[in-house]
């Protein structure tokens, strides 16, 4: 078993700007399907956690407590559960808000599982045409099952849909494997490097 020390960290994020919301239950309910394979430490953030302070920043050093400490844990995380509903066509402006203040190399390597919410499966394809190349500009492991569940496939606040939620075992899986497959002195080295490249990045910013 993976030890406490080096027990990986999971930070998933939403673009939610409200709580309930669908995208939150996705999120946490991928969390879930993970914890069920490896043991890590999983947080979940959403827009709505950082406040107006997020949108009100022209640069990092503008941003509010509350959106740095979601920035920060986006950035020291060992692997990102990042999930949005669909806005216009798009992700949340405010989701890709934040990640323009995630610092570059950051992500490098990092194993993420992307998802999406909305109204109906027109918008299934965001997942694939805007989320995964906004993660390969980050150099990114994305896991190769990316997860998008419109709204009737959730029901009082669950997702039920057998279809969606076999993706969503399928997609916690692969992410598991990829953090089982680092062993826990490569989880603190990587996560090591990260904090010394955040902290020269910042020195000098």
């Amino acid at each position: 078993m993976t030890s406490s020390i080096a027990k990986p960290r999971i930070v998933a994020f939403t673009g939610s700007t409200r709580r309930p919301s669908k995208s939150r239950t996705l999120a946490e309910t991928i969390g879930r399907a993970v914890a069920n394979h490896i043991d890590a430490r999983i947080d979940c953030f959403d827009v709505a956690d950082a406040r107006p302070g997020l949108g009100a920043a022209f640069n990092r050093h503008q941003l509010s407590a509350e959106a740095s400490v979601i920035v920060e844990a986006v950035e020291r995380a060992d692997a990102l559960i990042a999930i949005t509903p669909v806005y216009k066509g798009s992700y949340t402006g405010l989701f890709k808000h934040l990640f323009d203040f995630v610092d570059q190399e950051a992500l490098a390597n990092l194993p993420v599982l992307i998802g999406a919410t909305g109204g109906g499966h027109r918008h299934a394809l965001i997942v694939e045409h805007q989320l995964r190349p906004l993660f390969g500009f980050f150099s990114s492991q994305v896991v190769s099952t990316a997860i998008y569940a419109s709204d009737h496939e959730f029901l009082d606040g669950r997702l039920v849909d057998p279809g969606v939620i076999e993706r969503v075992e399928t997609a916690a899986l692969q992410l598991a494997a990829l953090l089982e497959a680092r062993r826990p002195s490569e989880l603190l080295a990587g996560r090591q490097d990260r904090l010394d490249r955040l902290h020269a990045v910042h020195a000098v910013s």
